[in-house]
């Protein structure tokens, strides 16, 4: 068996995805001996050295909400622990409810799952079951193409315009009649950067007539004004669109693992019929879920917390000398000037995680926005370390 079947098979048994890295690797492997996407520009140098968790005082490096979950929504999870010797159906059917009223569709318009990644790949299961091949941004993230290619897809990557804008006039070029979707991360990862949500819902509007679109906001609720930038309108509108959130950001929900999609009734059949949704889920997500769709002030003082931080770790970085991409996001990333692998382990070893990729041959660092004190660590050891 070659390892795309191998893949194929592992994705498809027990009910389980693969646990594949998030992006892809270079064409020359940095630290691992898998390519997910050869093709790419983009690449990960992996920690080859044991990391000693307890050592860490600035984790930044998962893009995770430093001040969560929100005191309610721990109230809720461990008023709900007692119930876990029962199935939480009628709590999921309570959530999907409050996410098609928010977001002005009927509930057969939702499908919840553990996080956003797993309906990303539970798409690409269903689309790309019989090959075809899927169109995307490059950098970008990788989850949903690289399942895609372990069902026997091919990708067709276009690179970001020089903005790190997608290039909507490029993919929407690419389109061919054995194209199964588009994947348009908007504001993207790895890259914090943001495409013009007028030009998208052109785009959208536009290619939907000829292949889904799937639009994954995982981080749209870091924006100002995140509803005016949102695609889901469109959906309401009966457009192919599918568009992916999660409560693993602002929600500060990531190690409870809960988020969903939405779509057009016969697209979300069409996934459900092949996969389960709600069975994956637990009785203490989904009343965590339903308390922090509750909690408005909570999300709001996070958002302020990350432009506070994002804005002091981009005026320190950029004031020795780095060019930093615009970030939108809880994130941001820039080019370094040292081995990419030196750097990383010199961050680890000082207690501060992040991530090293690989953009163009050259190593780039991506920080995660923590709290004001983590950040300030970053900034300190960042200096000492790239001296």
């Amino acid at each position: 068996m070659n390892r795309r079947d191998w893949m194929k098979t592992s994705l498809l048994s027990a009910g389980s995805l693969l646990a594949a890295p998030s992006f892809a690797l270079p064409k020359k492997a940095v630290n691992s001996a898998f390519y997910y996407s050869p093709e790419s520009i983009l690449g990960e140098y992996l920690p080859d050295f044991p990391i000693a968790e307890p050592k860490m005082v600035a984790r930044l490096n998962a893009n995770e909400n430093p001040y969560g979950p929100a005191p309610q929504v721990i109230k809720a999870i461990g008023e709900a622990a007692s119930m876990g010797n029962r199935y939480a159906h009628a709590d999921a059917n309570t959530l999907i409810s409050m996410i098609a009223e928010k977001e002005g569709v009927t509930p057969d318009h939702i499908m919840l799952g553990p996080g956003s990644t797993d309906l990303l790949e539970k798409v690409a299961i269903t689309r790309f079951k019989n090959g075809g091949n899927i169109i995307a941004a490059d950098p970008s993230y990788m989850s949903l193409i690289n399942t895609a290619q372990a069902m026997g897809g091919t990708w067709k990557p276009v690179p970001l315009t020089a903005d790190y804008a997608h290039d909507l006039v490029g993919m929407e070029n690419a389109i061919e009649a054995d194209t199964k979707l588009i994947y348009v991360c908007n504001p993207n990862n790895p890259t914090g950067s943001i495409t013009n949500a007028e030009e998208l819902k052109k785009f959208c509007i536009s290619a939907s007539e000829k292949t889904p679109i799937f639009v994954d906001e995982a981080y749209l609720e870091f924006l100002e004004n995140p509803k005016s930038q949102s695609m889901v309108g469109l959906v309401a509108e009966g457009k192919d669109v599918i568009v992916a959130r999660t409560f693993s950001k602002i929600h500060g929900m990531a190690g409870l693992r809960i988020g969903y999609i939405v779509g057009t009734p016969e697209r979300i059949e069409s996934i459900t019929s092949m996969v389960r949704s709600t069975m994956g889920l637990c009785s203490t997500s989904l009343k965590g879920a339903i308390a922090s769709m509750k909690e408005n002030q909570f999300m709001g003082e996070c958002r302020g917390y990350n432009s506070e931080c994002r804005e002091f770790t981009k005026n320190a970085i950029s004031s020795l000398g780095y060019d930093i991409i615009p970030s939108y996001t809880s994130f941001m990333i820039f080019p370094i000037d040292m081995d990419g692998k030196s750097f990383l382990k010199s961050m680890y070893d000082s207690g501060v995680g992040i991530r090293v990729f690989d953009i163009y041959d050259k190593p780039w660092c991506r920080v995660s926005m923590g709290t004001k004190t983590e950040m300030e660590i970053f900034v300190e050891t960042f200096k000492r370390v790239t001296a």
